[in-house]
């Protein structure tokens, strides 16, 4: 009980709040407007052409993020379930970019390696001749996704590692013996078996990397080549609450993000229980 409580003060409180704002037309640049409009808010919020824009990049970032994240994990699961010297430590320095937080990983990234005079990046093209690329803002959603990749793709990693492990012995040393090579027996053993560990990584990393915020603050400020090239569904509501003072719509456009999420979150609990299930079941 105390912490269903916790669990309701923190979460649903503070939705229930958002959504009362969302049905008034509170601007703090202008008097007397946290009144009731209804559903004013929502309509407005949807009819913005930045909205769209956002959930356009919202859908860009998200997608690449995830498919480039789940590839580049899935290789190196493979490649650290086999048996070597020092997997250990190469597995903790894996998994290592998941633990930083975003402010410290866009920090990273924004001197590091785009930065235009020190970063790694300008020092490898300079080779070619080129030199003082401002990659954060010539390059602002390749730039963002990439640090978004490098973030995730321990993650991804790590969900298919856990399937690799919990494959069958048997069946793999079965198909050896029937003369499958590598090739025949990951396709038609391994993969189907990673299949529910994978989709499960998609949906997951999708519900987390829907909600980037601190890596656009950093790197782009919502901006790119072509204005709001990297402003998403998060970076879209701050604006509107933190720069707009407009706290009906920011709340409004917060309530259709989480339902959107929501929606997202029960396919991934439904592909959860169906993956216990399957586990139960041999």
């Amino acid at each position: 009980m105390p912490a269903l409580l916790y669990m309701i003060v923190v979460t649903q409180v503070p939705f229930l709040v958002t959504l009362w704002y969302s049905f008034r037309g509170w601007n703090s640049l202008v008097p007397g407007s946290n009144k009731f409009v209804g559903f004013s808010s929502f309509s407005t919020v949807l009819s913005d052409p930045m909205f769209r824009q956002a959930a356009l990049v919202t859908v860009e970032m998200t997608a690449s993020a995830v498919i480039l994240s789940m590839l580049l994990g899935t290789t190196l699961a493979i490649l650290i379930n086999r048996k070597f010297r020092g997997r250990g430590i190469v597995r903790t320095m894996l998994i290592t970019p998941f633990l930083v937080i975003p402010v410290a990983t866009g920090l990273l990234f924004q001197t590091t390696i785009y930065g235009s005079y020190f970063g790694i990046l300008d020092w490898i093209v300079s080779w070619f001749g080129i030199s003082q690329v401002t990659w954060a803002s010539t390059y602002a959603l390749p730039s963002v996704v990439a640090v978004l990749v490098w973030e995730w793709t321990p993650f991804m990693m790590l969900i298919v590692l856990a399937g690799l492990q919990s494959e069958s012995l048997e069946a793999l040393e079965a198909a050896g013996v029937d003369g499958a090579n590598a090739f025949q027996t990951f396709v038609s053993i391994t993969f189907p078996h990673l299949r529910r560990y994978i989709e499960l990584g998609l949906l997951l990393g999708s519900i987390y990397i829907v909600q980037t915020f601190g890596e656009i603050f950093i790197l782009t400020q919502g901006g790119g080549g072509n204005g709001n090239g990297t402003t998403n569904f998060a970076y879209y509501i701050y604006k509107q609450v933190a720069n707009a003072d407009n706290y009906s719509l920011g709340a409004a456009a917060g309530v259709i993000v989480v339902i959107a999420t929501e929606i997202i979150a029960a396919f991934a609990l439904r592909l959860l229980s169906g993956l216990f299930q399957a586990t139960e079941g041999t």
